[in-house]
């Protein structure tokens, strides 16, 4: 299991850290943000394989902003097994 932290911009969450096992989430904490919101979103990606966390939830935005945390999540992904974000 690999743990990354990764700064969040543009959304009221600072930042994001996931543990990821080969291709699956084990968890992600997110710090700051709409709590339970962010609670839900972490129940609902934990387990699953980070490529359909990818496609599921890149391109969303969080009102008139052109980001939001679950979009956010995915550019971290993407980051992960691009090799941009190193393990912790």
């Amino acid at each position: 299991m690999k743990t990354y932290l990764y700064n969040t911009t543009g959304v009221c969450s600072r930042q994001m850290k996931i543990v990821i096992d080969g291709e699956t989430i084990k968890s992600l904490e997110v710090i700051g943000g709409c709590n339970g919101n962010l609670k839900g979103i972490s129940a609902l990606v934990s387990g699953r394989n980070v490529d359909e966390v990818i496609e599921s939830l890149k391109g969303i935005k969080c009102n008139n902003k052109m980001t939001s945390c679950p979009d956010q999540l995915a550019t971290a992904l993407q980051e992960i097994k691009n090799g941009q974000l190193v393990a912790q």
